[in-house]
């Protein structure tokens, strides 16, 4: 008896030999959408998302970076602020509550190179580097989230009404859109920056102007999102049905409209968390941002414009550039891992 080895085929986990003879790529495809069809959209997305080793990578620098700011300084013995001197007899450093004669027995302990004591030296003002650093970290990304939340309050407010309404209300709320978006930035900043020094604002105060003015000026592109995307989905079938059951308007846009649009503004505030900080360490370079003695990665930067710093104390500066850099590019690595993870086009890329 002869045997085909051609049909003798081991069909155990195959429902049939087609299936059996069909490529494999195919069977994968097969087997992933069937896996598909037992997880929720947002397990989907999820999926998806740490899939993406870019944006696994962006979370998990994102996670070391907030436990560097916000864990690491209760561990720290410096504060951010924290003056030293050195002792003209002896040159033994001196903390600034150690000595009630600092003025006469002291001087500024400037420049001080890297040691067990001060892990990236001092700063030009005696102030210890790495404390400032941590602590230049939790100004940088709390002004990045306060912005962003800002953003994003007033974006889906106007733009969802504009999107909603309509008519004049569409056509007033786009012109206001269109306003904001033609003021010059950089000016605007300079001249309030002028504006709050005449007016002796304190430094504290004035990280917080800065935060409502870039939000002020940020929600224009969120707004024109959330205007498009209801522009869209109020002509959908289950919205002619909400106005068939006379739902109230308000109750239609937060219920039914607004979380259809979230996951498309959860991956723009991602990467404009991102583009913020870029945006506030610029601000700060230029001395229009956070002020001293309070410290962000921006104004830490701005020791580079001393051409001795720059070339003779890399410490100083390298350390808040190297952080602003991972920072931001870690929110674009989560940003487009989302974007990815939402768009159903992106599947199997």
């Amino acid at each position: 008896m002869i045997v085909d080895e051609k049909n003798d085929l081991n069909l155990e986990g195959f429902s049939s030999a087609e299936e059996a003879m069909a490529p494999v790529s195919f069977r994968e495809e097969r087997e992933t959408d069937e896996d598909q069809l037992f997880l929720t959209p947002g397990q989907l997305v999820a999926r998806r998302f740490f899939q993406n080793r870019l944006a696994v990578v962006g979370v998990v620098l994102l996670i070391a970076m907030a436990l560097f700011c916000y864990v690491m300084p209760l561990f720290y013995e410096y504060s951010q602020t924290e003056i030293f001197y050195l002792d003209k007899t002896t040159g033994a450093e001196i903390r600034a509550h150690e000595s009630e004669h600092l003025m006469v027995d002291a001087t500024l302990a400037v420049l001080q190179p890297l040691s067990a004591k001060h892990i990236l030296g001092t700063n030009n003002m005696g102030q210890d580097m790495f404390a400032r650093l941590m602590y230049g970290g939790r100004i940088s990304l709390m002004v990045g989230f306060i912005v962003v939340f800002i953003e994003l309050l007033l974006g889906i407010l106007l733009g969802g009404l504009a999107g909603y309404y309509g008519r004049w209300v569409d056509g007033l709320l786009m012109r206001i859109v269109d306003i904001v978006s033609s003021i010059p930035f950089l000016p605007l900043m300079l001249i309030i920056a002028s504006l709050m020094i005449s007016l002796k604002i304190s430094p504290t105060v004035k990280i917080y102007y800065t935060m409502f003015i870039l939000g002020f000026i940020y929600w224009t592109s969120t707004a024109r999102i959330v205007r498009g995307n209801i522009l869209s989905l109020r002509e959908a079938e289950y919205m002619q049905a909400a106005d068939a059951s006379g739902i109230r308007p308000s109750h239609k846009i937060i219920k039914h409209l607004i979380p259809n649009v979230l996951p498309n503004l959860i991956v723009t505030a991602t990467l404009d968390l991102g583009a913020i900080i870029l945006l506030e360490s610029t601000m700060s370079f230029l001395g229009v941002g956070v002020g001293m003695p309070y410290a962000s990665w921006g104004n830490m930067v701005t020791d580079v414009a001393d051409s001795i710093v720059m070339r003779l104390y890399p410490n100083i500066w390298v350390a808040p550039g190297l952080c602003i850099l991972i920072t931001v590019m870690a929110f674009n690595f989560v940003g487009d891992g989302l974007r990815d993870a939402t768009d159903p086009k992106m599947k199997g890329r």
